[in-house]
């Protein structure tokens, strides 16, 4: 007969081999945090290309050097048709650049980029050699060196455009606008703001700018959140999370920066974290491209203040 003092033995060994195999075939949630943050922690870059409903959207790809010469070319590659890089876009975006166009040769200089490009550049078509120079600009624009791009061709200068003729400025930047819609009552004291909107492919969420022109004399910050509470542009797959009840009471343009202040949450369900950060992002890209910042606080009711660094 065997004693309740091995029985007992035996119950413990048992539970013990159960615990052990539990952990080892389902991993503890510690585990995979850890793994999903190296993850999202992946050393890359953004660049913008053109998604399924033909605008140029922001997504990223894998930085392979941080030497900045090197990202240029990288970037420029990627956004090549038919290039080496280019078969590593992710699916629901294309490249825009004209195929076999090559870098001759680029010059960073006081945030000044001048890049020099092969000839094959201006095989571009009419109806997207806008699209490439803003896709140029964006993308090159998002290292944070350059803040100015004046493009080369066989080391002549690029001052039209090369279909439809349309005069480019000797120093192109984000006042170039993106994806632009035109709202104008008179040519005379035009505005731009660039506002970024969410748009999804599968289950890939990324953000598609859009430069409104208009006659508003209200300031670009109140724009850009009435723009982004208002109705959903849904027929254009571009939409925005931020509650239509969420208001700015006050804002404060700091060095750098900027505060904002709310008078409610930013979205309608506050357990929705993750369109919580897709509003702030939305947010802070727009006044990041409007008023040339690179840090945004939110300060809202019954919760901390927040920085988004962009």
């Amino acid at each position: 007969m065997i004693k309740k003092s091995s029985i007992r033995r035996i119950c413990v060994a048992t539970l013990a081999l159960f615990i052990l195999l539990i952990i080892y075939f389902f991993p503890n949630n510690d585990t995979i945090i850890k793994e999903h943050l190296n993850y999202i922690k992946r050393d890359e870059m953004p660049i913008f290309l053109i998604d399924n409903s033909n605008y140029v959207a922001r997504t990223s790809i894998v930085k392979s050097s941080k030497n900045i010469n090197e990202q240029i070319k990288e970037i420029i590659e990627t956004l090549t048709k038919n290039s080496k890089k280019s078969s590593y876009i992710r699916d629901g975006f294309k490249p825009i650049i004209p195929q076999n166009t090559k870098v001759i040769d680029v010059l960073l200089d006081n945030e000044i980029l001048t890049i020099n490009f092969s000839k094959e550049l201006l095989n571009i078509d009419k109806d997207n050699e806008e699209k490439m120079i803003e896709a140029i600009i964006y993308s090159l624009t998002e290292i944070k060196e350059i803040k100015k791009i004046k493009i080369l061709v066989e080391n002549n200068p690029l001052t039209k455009l090369p279909n439809s003729q349309k005069k480019l400025p000797d120093y192109l930047d984000k006042n170039y606008g993106i994806n632009k819609i035109y709202n104008l009552d008179s040519i005379k004291e035009s505005t731009k703001t660039t506002i970024y909107y969410l748009s999804k492919f599968q289950d890939y969420h990324y953000f598609v700018p859009v430069t409104k022109i208009n006659n508003e004399k209200t300031e670009k910050v109140e724009i850009i959140i009435k723009e982004l509470k208002s109705t959903p542009i849904y027929q254009t797959n571009l939409i925005s999370y931020l509650a239509a009840s969420a208001n700015i009471t006050n804002y404060e343009l700091l060095e750098n920066g900027i505060k904002l202040s709310f008078n409610n949450y930013l979205i309608a369900n506050i357990k929705e974290e993750e369109a919580l950060e897709e509003v702030k992002y939305s947010i802070a890209l727009s006044l990041r491209d409007t008023y040339g910042i690179n840090e945004v606080i939110f300060s809202i009711p019954n919760n901390e203040n927040t920085k988004i660094n962009v």
